[in-house]
């Protein structure tokens, strides 16, 4: 099941999504990993999750506003397929499927240079160090790791993720530095 087939189960608040935002974050992270053999989906769902997430524990307000569901191969954004369909229909991406053996990935590939005109200075940089973090992960790997990660532990199956849990990471998942009381 994906993020969007939840809407009749969980609901919504689109108050705080910036649509062009996340799409601007996913173009441009399609357009800097999407070529690398391992980057499908998932890997993208988790690129997006620490991207939206760790900035918010960096500077406590949320980047692009998406809502975050918990499924059991980790955290997936609600917008993701609407998003890449737009992305798709102004010619800025391609999906297309590719035989690995044993399963198919779905794959994605960058047509056009990404604006980046809404991101500022720190979102741009977290998200290239996200990139440079998890990237060359396979889908397995970034998906065990999230799953380890406070915020999508301490949420219910096919619940929204609380971004307020990020307060609670160990140090292996903080990317902030805490003062000792």
């Amino acid at each position: 099941m994906d993020a969007g087939e939840l809407l009749s189960v969980v609901v919504i608040d689109d108050a705080e999504f910036n649509k062009e935002k996340f799409k601007q974050v996913l173009h441009h992270i399609i357009s800097q990993c999407g070529m690398l053999e391992n980057v499908g989906k998932t890997v993208l769902y988790k690129l997006l999750y620490f991207s939206d997430f760790d900035f918010y524990e960096l500077f406590e307000e949320k980047m692009t506003g998406e809502t975050y569901l918990k499924f059991d191969y980790g955290p997936a954004p609600y917008h993701f397929a609407n998003a890449i369909d737009e992305l798709q229909d102004e010619g800025k991406v391609d999906v297309y499927d590719e035989d690995r053996g044993r399963y198919l990935q779905t794959r994605y590939i960058s047509l056009k240079k990404p604006a980046l005109d809404l991101l500022n200075g720190n979102e741009k940089e977290l998200i290239d160090r996200e990139m440079a973090r998890y990237c060359h992960m396979s889908a397995k790997q970034i998906s065990a790791y999230s799953h380890r990660d406070q915020p999508f532990k301490a949420t219910e199956n096919d619940e929204i993720i609380d971004y307020e849990l990020v307060f609670y990471r160990d140090s292996m998942f903080s990317v902030r530095e805490y003062e000792d009381d």
